[in-house]
């Protein structure tokens, strides 16, 4: 049966289909914790491993800042290799040319292919290895793909988040074999018609998404890795603090204003969550930016949550001079800027740290 998108339903009742899509995320090779000093890799080598992925087959999706899913079901008669040989190749091709170690996951759409991926990495951290590449490749066969999800627990649905997970096993529905046994009907009293929908569905390994080509739009990021998991949630706001500051900084003094910004979210299972909003006008404005990335943050409901890192990218930048502000008689917002730009004026004098908020907390 077809569902809407293009995706097929991959179930016991299904024939399976060959595995076609990669989950790529780069990673520095062991031994190098990041990149030129850098936690993501830069424009330019994100932009390089995006072409090599083109060079296997056209239709490649960005995840920035360090992932992309490539569909490369017309390359395995051309290459005269399955999915997980032209993985392979990525690989050696990313390690020779950037230094770049990957982590693939391989599968029969997007959803599984990620979470071979997360499994990937997950394992090495089990084994207390240094994180390095793998390629993890679900098989078609419906039998595989129950068995690759059975064990899952929920927050290992991606897109599903500690608080959606938490709800779920307060009802007992605590894996994915349980939230696919589930009746829809149920789903839908405990998440509501269309989450329950999506949620049913990701738990039988169906995902309708297909992979979209696109471009990597204009961004910056920056990430703050804790000494320690941590639990505060007060030290995880500084984090944030900081980091929308620093981000503030480097769109003011480029002359850019972001059309949305990203949270990434890193637990201390290697699991992430990323939620993205888009702002309300273009703006460069540091107040602004803390409060998206405080109500990202707050929704995600981490209460008991070990997080190892927070991650925050600014995206979708362009000329500040293009772009518009609306007029407020706030005289509260007059003055921070009035702040914010003399503060810039002593950065520029006396260097990035002569100027810092209260709660700035030093980047691990």
């Amino acid at each position: 049966m077809a569902l809407p998108g293009g995706g097929r339903a991959v179930g016991p009742e299904r024939v399976g289909e060959v595995p076609h899509v990669l989950y790529v995320r780069f990673h520095p090779v062991p031994g190098e914790d990041v990149y030129q000093g850098h936690p993501v890799p830069g424009e330019d080598v994100y932009q390089g491993l995006l072409t090599l992925l083109g060079e296997l087959t056209p239709v490649v999706e960005a995840l920035p800042p360090d992932a992309a899913l490539a569909d490369v079901r017309g390359a395995l008669r051309y290459f005269g290799r399955d999915a997980a040989g032209l993985a392979e190749i990525v690989r050696v091709r990313a390690l020779a040319r950037y230094g770049v170690d990957c982590t693939v996951g391989v599968a029969a759409n997007p959803l599984l292919a990620r979470m071979a991926a997360h499994e990937a990495q997950e394992t090495r951290g089990a084994q207390g290895a240094p994180e390095s590449g793998a390629v993890r490749t679900v098989p078609g066969d419906p039998d595989a793909v129950a068995a690759f999800l059975a064990r899952k627990p929920a927050i290992a649905l991606p897109g599903v988040g500690p608080a959606t997970a938490r709800t779920l096993s307060t009802y007992g529905l605590d894996s994915a074999a349980r939230i696919a046994a589930a009746p829809l009907s149920t789903l839908q009293r405990i998440l509501g018609a269309a989450t329950a929908r999506r949620v049913h569905a990701w738990a039988r390994g169906i995902d309708p998404a297909p992979v979209t080509p696109n471009a990597p739009a204009r961004a910056m990021g920056a990430e703050h890795r804790f000494r320690r998991d941590e639990l505060d949630p007060v030290r995880r706001r500084r984090a944030l603090l900081t980091l929308a500051d620093g981000l503030g900084v480097r769109l003011r003094t480029s002359g850019q204003v972001a059309a949305a910004i990203s949270l990434t979210v890193r637990y201390a299972d290697r699991s992430t969550t990323t939620r993205t909003r888009t702002l309300t006008e273009p703006t460069a404005h540091t107040p602004a930016l803390t409060a998206v990335a405080y109500a990202l943050h707050d929704a995600l409901g981490l209460q008991r949550a070990r997080v190892r890192s927070v991650a925050l990218r600014v995206e979708g930048l362009t000329d500040a001079g293009l772009a518009s502000h609306q007029l407020t008689f706030d005289p509260a917002d007059e003055k921070s800027r009035r702040l914010e730009a003399a503060a810039d004026r002593a950065r520029a004098r006396f260097g990035v740290s002569a100027v810092r908020p209260a709660g700035f907390l030093d980047v691990a």
